[in-house]
């Protein structure tokens, strides 16, 4: 009896060792837990019973996983205007579906849109039930109108307090800071001019308000602007989506309309912005906005950067490496960590920390 024991013991021991050497050469693991969880709708654009619909809207669902996209088509995914279907095309990407109209919609009419049991994860799990939502359309041809900058339009970055650079980075666009003085620039290695200064790491001019005239009345007036965009941001009622993923944004797909969250929002992983040319995104964020290292937002279907507009009320976090894009409106400051890029605006009412970034306007 003893002598079995050992044996068993020992085999134990052997089993345990192999599958150690196994993952530490990346082998797949013995066994692999799988997720058997039934998919929900955690967000639709527009929302039941929405009104003042704009005639061009893309319809949206967001799911609580990933679906098999083969299953997300015309047949699962569908628009009606009473009992007539709309035609139109269906999207999928990440965990969101689009319906596409082929033409605009009607004003002042009522659409039901359905997404059915047809529609399966990846494991192969459907949507518990069939899912219908209605809506109402107004007059407007357009969605969401894009938010002027006025004059802030003019710099890649504008802030009041301090613009902190560590060695070396890579900007693109001017610079303005005020109502603090060159001397709160720092890390630039900047040359001056009149009115203006240079530096070898930006390729734009910079400006501080302590600077020949007319470039104080220039940033005051910029600054101004700042201010007024930010809060016209904040302002935009009848949000699209409220609270999506909890604050949570990370693989999610992100179409045009505009996003209501009271608390932060991270970004722990990839997600993609997708919209035409034309489609304008703005994100209210009533707390900070945390980005991963690492993390890559991509643009598809057109999406530009200038359309994309993140008003936080918080700090604005861009990890290490990652890269970022839009327009940053921040009540307080910016910062972004080691190698991270950013394609867009950073315009902070306080300050902005760069760190070795490559920074480009859109």
């Amino acid at each position: 009896m003893i002598q079995l024991k050992k044996m068993f013991s020992a085999a134990v021991i052997v089993a345990a060792s192999l599958l150690i050497v196994g993952c530490e050469n990346n082998d797949s693991p013995v066994y692999t837990p799988t997720t058997n969880s039934t998919p929900t709708i955690t967000a639709q654009s527009p929302s039941s019973n929405a009104t003042n619909v704009v005639l061009n809207k893309v319809i949206s669902i967001t799911f609580s996983e990933a679906m098999n996209s083969s299953t997300i088509n015309t047949t699962t995914f569908s628009l009606k205007q009473g009992t007539t279907s709309v035609l139109g095309t269906v999207g999928y990407s990440g965990t969101t579906a689009t319906f596409t109209p082929s033409v605009a919609l009607s004003s002042g009419i009522i659409y039901s849109a359905t997404i059915s049991t047809g529609a399966k994860s990846t494991a192969g799990i459907s949507l518990a039930v069939n899912t219908t939502w209605n809506f109402t359309t107004g007059v407007n041809a357009q969605g969401l109108s894009t938010v002027g900058l006025g004059a802030a339009g003019n710099y890649v970055i504008l802030a009041k307090t301090a613009i902190n650079n560590n060695p070396t980075s890579t900007i693109t666009g001017d610079l303005g800071l005020s109502p603090a003085a060159t001397s709160y620039i720092t890390g630039l290695s900047i040359t001056n001019a009149t009115g203006y200064a240079t530096s070898a790491q930006v390729t734009g001019k910079i400006y501080a308000a302590d600077m020949a005239s007319p470039t104080s009345t220039n940033l005051t007036t910029a600054v101004n602007d700042m201010t007024t965009a930010y809060n016209d941001a904040a302002g935009r009622p009848s949000p699209d989506f409220s609270e999506l993923g909890t604050g949570n944004i990370g693989g999610k797909t992100l179409t045009e309309g505009l996003y209501k969250w009271t608390n932060t929002v991270t970004a722990p992983t990839n997600l993609i912005i997708s919209g035409s040319s034309t489609d304008i995104w703005i994100f209210q964020i009533a707390g900070d906005l945390t980005v991963s290292s690492g993390v890559k937002i991509t643009l598809s279907g057109g999406a530009q950067a200038k359309n994309i507009f993140w008003q936080v009320a918080g700090t604005v976090s861009i990890g290490t490496t990652a890269e970022f894009k839009g327009v940053i409106l921040s009540k307080t400051g910016i910062t972004l960590a080691r190698g991270a890029a950013f394609t867009g605006r950073a315009l902070a009412q306080t300050a902005v920390i760069l760190d070795g970034n490559v920074v480009t306007k859109p």
